[in-house]
């Protein structure tokens, strides 16, 4: 069938995404990496972009370990040995040595019980979030929290739900208080760090509220940090918020091998008896093919790099970059969320500005991501730029100077 009326409707759902300035638009195609080489990190091939380079400032590669020779090597020959792909969901035939391999290593590094992986961090909170909720269960959100999160709640129909101001921990303990006798469970649900801005929730700080009204509910307070923008960047060591708060471990913690550790898929780490439910109990990961054997088996080598010598040089080199990142730009005028992520974003103000700033560094060959208005409220329009490891200093300072002339040319 032709599908005209339909077409006639989606192209207009689309055309109105434009008009709002909501549309993602085209993407950007990588069709070379250029390796690291004279003082510069990886640079990037673009279609119909030429020989041009760019810098990628907009990656979520914290430890620039995508590229990283021995990451790539573990793929590689486990590919070559157990195949391309698992070849089933992994109760029926798909999972493999590596999988298993890679939840044990997982559960020790973060000092859990077990861990669990899934296709993707998505996956990991929407099965935690959906799985745990019941028909007597009250979910407490921050209002910054992921579009993961936010969906997970919507589609988990909990008997109540609440969503705090930005880190209102005052808030939070009021709604924990009001919601007494109205749930059995309640989960209090939060981002380690947040996406949009590289604040971090006070995990230590929740955690106490959250003990403190345990003994109100028959099924506990159950604490869920989705910190996959934390795990590999953020604490002494790299294991994020929690480390970085000096928090106990929350209850449930999900995090992402597709971001610090550069590779795909994502996992939850909590105690057995938990993550025994959420594989009995959890439709991604019953229903859906795990990660690869050999994405496993790379996602292992990166926890690996994290934990030996190399891992402590590319986090102290990555706070290093950071700071001369922030301290260039204060230098230079601009209006920073100051904090210790790589995460770094620049306060524009101005929908207008933010897209033509974010034009003119694209022309520079720096590609930065650009939050404007309808996406961000009016006076929030931002350009987030994340440091990754494989930076280097020289281009660090390239990017400071871009962003220099840019303004001036504005």
């Amino acid at each position: 069938m032709p599908m005209d009326r339909l077409t006639t409707v989606v192209d207009g759902l689309v055309a109105g995404l434009e008009e709002q300035g909501t549309a993602k638009g085209a993407e950007v195609v990588v069709r070379e990496v250029i390796p690291p080489g004279d003082g510069h990190g990886p640079r990037f091939l673009l279609e119909g972009q030429g020989g041009k380079p760019f810098i990628r400032m907009n990656a979520n590669s914290y430890l620039g370990l995508s590229l990283h020779p021995d990451v790539i090597e573990a793929e590689e020959v486990t590919a070559r040995a157990m195949g391309a792909g698992p070849g089933a969901v992994r109760f029926i035939a798909g999972t493999h040595s590596q999988h298993v391999a890679l939840e044990r290593a997982l559960a020790d590094f973060h000092g859990r019980e077990e861990g669990m992986i899934f296709s993707s961090a998505y996956a990991a909170v929407v099965s935690a979030l959906v799985s745990l909720t019941d028909k007597s269960t009250f979910v407490i959100s921050d209002e910054l929290n992921h579009n993961c999160i936010i969906n997970a709640i919507r589609m988990s129909r909990p008997v109540g739900k609440a969503i705090y101001p930005h880190l209102d921990l005052a808030t939070l303990d009021r709604q924990l208080d009001g919601a007494k006798g109205k749930a059995r469970r309640v989960l209090v649900v939060t981002d380690g760090i947040f996406s949009m801005r590289g604040d971090h929730a006070p995990v230590d700080a929740i955690m106490e509220i959250a003990e403190r009204h345990d003994p109100d509910y028959p099924e506990n307070v159950v604490v869920v940090v989705d910190d996959s923008h934390g795990v590999g960047a953020f604490g002494a060591t790299g294991r994020g918020t929690e480390e970085y708060t000096n928090s106990p471990p929350c209850d449930i913690l999900v995090g992402t091998l597709g971001k610090a550790f550069g590779v795909n898929g994502g996992y939850v780490a909590s105690s057995a008896p938990v993550v025994r439910f959420l594989r009995e109990s959890s439709p991604l990961y019953i229903y859906s093919n795990p990660i690869t054997p050999g994405e496993a088996a790379a996602a292992a080598k990166s926890l690996e790099i994290l934990t030996g010598p190399e891992g402590a040089r590319r986090l102290s080199h990555l706070r290093t970059l950071t700071k001369r990142f922030e301290s260039g730009l204060l230098e230079r005028g601009f209006e920073i969320i100051p904090g210790d992520h790589p995460i770094v974003p620049i306060m524009v103000r101005s929908t207008a500005e933010t897209r033509r700033l974010v034009a003119a560094l694209f022309d520079a060959g720096v590609l930065a991501t650009g939050l404007a208005f309808p996406v961000v409220p009016r006076g929030d329009e931002s350009i987030r730029f994340q440091i990754n490891a494989d930076h280097t200093e020289a281009g660090i300072d390239y990017v400071l100077s871009a962003l220099s002339a840019a303004r001036a040319a504005g």
